[in-house]
């Protein structure tokens, strides 16, 4: 307040101070005196005060500083959401969203942790139950493997309104060292210019409706149309263009380096603009006057005429011919049905009906309210995930002692390293939607449970202490999803 003030009294922020909105925060946040700053303080007129203080308040010669009725870190009468006072051993979901500011949430399970007296943004720990008060299981040290893609910096197109994308990467997940990913948003009619990278490109049609147009090393063409939950894949290097239809569009990507960049793209106007125009003229066999107009500047994601509807006319062949069937870019997965069982449904795409994508295996996963994901690990790739809808959380084993517990929400990226054990479990009232990517030829999985239950019985119970009844009720064939209870807390209940 004190630094503003001066900047209005030296008038450099006159010019902006009227007419404009006064600031509102909606978050919650601590309030009251904190780091021994009692806010607000007053509107200064002049500068006043000095910057340093006198070396009398040096330790040993400034006076002994009362240590009780100033502000205090007591947080009395503390709110506690359900299940937050049972055993801390249950692990129980804590749903902080129903604690009540300012008394809450806290960090507080069962008998451990204690009160937050601040600094604080109550939405963060909302939104991060178990890393802010984590079940007894979590201990030792396992990276992160949670990003938000809304922390994201979001690059807008060139063009007036054409879209955006943000992208995930190792800069802001430093463990997904083999898989990032891109969020991009074209309006109707827009483009990502031509381009290619030197990554493979599997994307997945989020929104709207993409014309995806591309040729292979052979001069083979390929168009195609797909639409919300519509996969395609473009190998390294294999240049392509996307427009989205009348509808616009919004699609993941996902690329098999972890330190790919959207910034890193090989683009069609960059191109042209880094050889001579004696060198296009004579590459494209023409004078040199035709390349007077082309782009000075790349356009990134620019608006572009809308693409005929009778997509033939786009459909362009040389002497090779046009891709289809097995060697296509496209896979229509939003026309494939759900394979349904108890708590929730699952579909695959990999290699064995995509064979153009051979190193890209992926499955969508929707959860029932207190469903889960069976615990499982994947033997030879990382898992990269996203949430599109839903809240969830993931428990990761590392070996050998670790493990770490991350809450989803939708617009979330997950990342688990191969032979890492986890679970997702739905901890909301609706539905979660998810996909998992791995880079392998085939979606495969170890099942905790199955494992457990082909293991010879005597090696079970020697190591693990499980009682004949426990293991009788194992499955020998893998389930995927787990059903539960949608009352999260139950348990607590069922055992007081």
């Amino acid at each position: 307040m004190y630094i503003q003030s001066t900047l209005f009294t030296a008038g450099l922020l006159l010019p902006l101070a009227y007419g404009l909105p006064k600031p509102k925060s909606s978050y919650e946040q601590n309030e009251g005196p904190v780091g021994g700053v009692d806010a607000p303080f007053p509107e200064f007129t002049a500068a006043a005060g000095d910057l340093r203080g006198s070396t009398d308040l040096q330790g040993g010669i400034a006076s002994r500083p009362s240590v009780s009725g100033g502000d205090s870190a007591v947080v009395s009468d503390p709110d506690f959401v359900n299940g937050q006072e049972a055993d801390a051993e249950l692990g129980l979901f804590l749903e902080f969203n129903d604690a009540k500011y300012p008394k809450g949430p806290q960090p507080i399970r069962g008998d451990l942790g204690q009160t937050d007296p601040g600094p604080r943004t109550y939405e963060y720990e909302k939104l991060n139950p178990d890393i802010f008060a984590p079940p007894t299981s979590d201990q030792g040290n396992v990276p992160n493997a949670m990003w938000p893609l809304g922390l994201s910096h979001n690059r807008p197109g060139t063009g007036n309104r054409s879209g955006w994308a943000r992208q995930q990467n190792v800069d802001v997940l430093p463990a997904a060292t083999d898989m990032a990913g891109v969020d991009m948003r074209l309006a109707p009619h827009a483009y990502r210019e031509l381009h290619w990278h030197t990554s493979a490109e599997w994307a997945l049609v989020l929104k709207g409706g993409v014309r995806v147009a591309s040729m292979n090393e052979d001069g083979q063409s390929f168009v195609d149309d797909v639409t919300a939950g519509d996969v395609w894949f473009f190998p390294p290097g294999i240049p392509h263009s996307l427009q989205a239809l009348d509808e616009g569009c919004e699609f993941l990507l996902v690329f098999n380096d972890g330190a790919f960049s959207e910034e890193d793209t090989f683009l069609a106007t960059e191109m042209m603009l880094r050889a001579p125009k004696e060198v296009w003229a004579k590459d494209f066999e023409i004078d040199i006057k035709d390349l007077d107009n082309i782009p000075q500047d790349q356009k990134y994601i620019f608006n572009g005429t809308p693409a005929p509807a009778d997509i033939k006319k786009q459909n362009i062949t040389g002497s090779a011919g046009a891709l289809s069937g097995s060697s296509a870019y496209t896979y229509h997965w939003s026309q494939q049905d759900f394979h349904n069982t108890t708590g929730g449904s699952v579909k695959i795409l990999d290699p064995v009906t995509f064979p153009v994508a051979d190193m890209f295996s992926a499955a969508l996963v929707v959860l029932e309210p207190g469903a889960m994901r069976e615990v499982h690990w994947h033997t030879t790739s990382d898992e990269w995930s996203y949430f599109l809808q839903g809240q969830a959380r993931i428990t990761i084993y590392k070996a050998p002692t670790s493990a770490r517990t991350f809450d989803f929400t939708a617009g979330d990226v997950g990342y688990i390293p191969k032979a890492q054990g986890h679970y997702v479990e739905n901890t909301g009232t609706e539905d979660v939607i998810f996909l998992e990517v791995l880079q392998a030829h085939k979606f495969s999985d170890i099942s905790a449970s199955q494992w457990l239950a082909l293991t010879p019985r005597q090696i079970v119970k020697d190591t693990l202490n499980l009682s004949d009844e426990v293991i009788d009720k194992l499955p020998r064939d893998k389930t995927l999803i787990k059903q539960g209870n949608k009352n999260l807390t139950a348990v607590a209940a069922d055992m007081s």
